[in-house]
């Protein structure tokens, strides 16, 4: 008995299915993109899916942005683990370490604790929700960037038609 992979229309918003469709867009990209050097110096502005990412990278070319996707991949199946967030994390506890010694002293005063974690839990909801969506949309123009540099590239070695 096989189990059947369709999407229904609440799993299609899952921030789980709209990363398997960006790792899968990248994979076949990765896959159909033989040579990623023929990318290098052909402008993303003649597309018009591509194009909006000039304004936002150093260097406007396709292979650019090729290996931006396939980083972006990889942080996405791997974690993002980089010195700067380590740096942040190290920060963050000293930070904390110096916090958590000055609340001590001064908790005992607070009258009004459980009117604190009530708004405390309602804005990490509203964060959650919030940058949720936002990586949802994220991954949505990614997942069709990614698609639009393959098609792009299957154009510039002349098999434009097949596949589509």
């Amino acid at each position: 008995m096989m189990m059947q992979l369709t999407e229904t229309p609440n799993q299609k918003n899952s921030l789980f299915n709209a990363m398997n469709r960006f790792i899968g867009a990248v994979n076949n990209m990765d896959q159909t993109i033989m040579v990623p050097s023929m990318l290098r110096d052909v402008p993303l502005d003649e597309d018009r899916e591509l194009s909006s990412m000039k304004s936002d990278m150093d260097e406007g070319d396709m292979y650019s942005y090729y290996q931006l996707l396939k980083s972006i991949r990889r942080d996405i199946e791997w974690g993002v683990r980089c010195a700067a967030v380590d740096e942040r994390r190290k920060e963050s506890m000293k930070i904390t370490r110096v916090n958590s010694s000055a609340s001590t002293s001064s908790s005992s005063s607070m009258e009004d604790g459980d009117d604190d974690d009530d708004d405390e839990e309602e804005d990490l909801e509203k964060q959650f929700q919030y940058h949720l969506t936002g990586l949802h949309g994220v991954l949505s123009k990614l997942t069709t960037q990614a698609n639009s540099l393959t098609k792009r590239y299957k154009q510039e070695i002349g098999i434009g038609g097949w596949g589509q």
